[in-house]
């Protein structure tokens, strides 16, 4: 197939979807397809003449592009009024299928795909609706109170409702502060003492007008991808230092990351059972990664969905697959796969 691999984008998860496109562009093409990687907010502004799906691709190179256009995004943000680049539309209109490998907003919540929906293109993970619903943290913990899914009692806070010492008559310390629909940990403050959350809340709203404060569970950090309704084995992450943010993500060395997790068996039954069942609720299609913590005494809770999980060399999903003994390549090939099947029973726009 010629597939787009669409990357890169406005978020501040920018610079790692780059890495997540260059491995499954270059894994796509290693198994027979014509695929190409496509920054989608800046494009390919001298797009050549000749094929644009070439049987010999230098993705490295297109990947190197790509981040020097970086240097100019803050400047090209405040210029367009357009979200996608030159040609990049035309792109995924000429491909068969396109692969979303952006992460955070503008990506991952839905509004790159409701777009590709209206053009009739196909795409790889699940819709526009329940990507911005996952993506929406207080949309989710909503959903998973309403359908018994066991997460973090917490509230959302919007810039200028309340100050720190206000938001400690309703949640004791400690506490976690989060953007509403962030990503990759950033902005994430763990706080123990009132100018702490003040400090988290400041962090916070630099990204986002909203957001979520919930109580700081202290246990163990476990993840499952859901691949169609099949969980896959669960991985437990534990940092080296600190938490589970950025820089433990995606530094190579900075995180012990168990797969399978050494847990009882009942667990990791539990676990996938909840993940599955987290995915439907929130009417997820095709795959996901979903989030938990575990304490001591083996109370779970659910965090958070990821509708596109990252695809890096320290992403958690491959390490998964590979436990099962499916290898990068075969795994981007069964995301397609899972992803064509949304479009099976579906009637073409009049």
């Amino acid at each position: 197939m010629k597939i787009v691999v669409l990357a890169a984008g406005t978020s501040t998860e920018r610079d790692v979807s780059i890495v997540s496109g260059t491995g499954v562009c270059k894994a796509l093409n290693s198994i027979g397809h014509r695929a190409i990687l496509v920054d989608v907010f800046f494009g390919c502004p001298s797009l050549p003449e000749s094929d644009h799906f070439p049987d010999h691709y230098d993705t490295d190179q297109a990947a190197q592009e790509i981040r020097n256009y970086s240097a100019h995004l803050e400047r090209e943000k405040q210029k367009r009024r357009s979200f996608f680049g030159p040609h990049v539309i035309e792109l995924c209109l000429e491909a068969d299928f396109v692969f979303l490998t952006l992460h955070g907003s503008n990506g991952e919540d839905g509004r790159i795909q409701a777009a590709l929906d209206l053009l009739g293109v196909r795409y790889s993970g699940t819709d526009y609706i329940s990507s911005a619903v996952a993506m929406d943290k207080t949309r989710t913990k909503q959903i998973f109170a309403l359908c018994g899914i066991p997460t973090p009692l917490g509230t959302t806070v919007y810039k200028g409702q309340c100050t720190a010492e206000e938001l400690l008559h309703e949640l004791p310390l400690p506490l976690i502060v989060k953007p509403q629909c962030g990503g990759s940990s950033i902005g994430v403050t763990i706080c123990h003492t009132a100018e702490e959350l003040q400090q988290g809340l400041d962090l916070s709203f630099s990204f986002e007008e909203a957001a979520i404060v919930e109580e700081f569970i202290e246990g163990r950090e476990l993840t499952v991808a859901v691949m169609g309704r099949e969980a896959y084995p669960v991985v437990e992450i534990a940092p080296i230092s600190g938490f589970y943010d950025y820089k433990n993500k995606y530094l190579p060395g900075m995180t012990i990351e168990t797969c399978p997790a050494r847990i009882p068996d009942e667990k990791t039954e539990e676990i996938q059972r909840l993940a599955v069942q987290a995915a439907d609720a929130l009417g997820i299609r095709a795959y996901v990664r979903m989030d938990f913590l575990m304490k001591e005494d083996g109370t779970l809770y659910c965090l958070e969905a990821n509708t596109l999980p990252g695809m890096t060399p320290t992403s958690l999903v491959p390490q998964e697959a590979a436990a099962l003994g499916i290898d990068y390549p075969s795994l981007c090939q069964k995301m397609i796969d899972l992803s064509l099947e949304k479009y099976r029973d579906q009637q073409p726009l009049l």
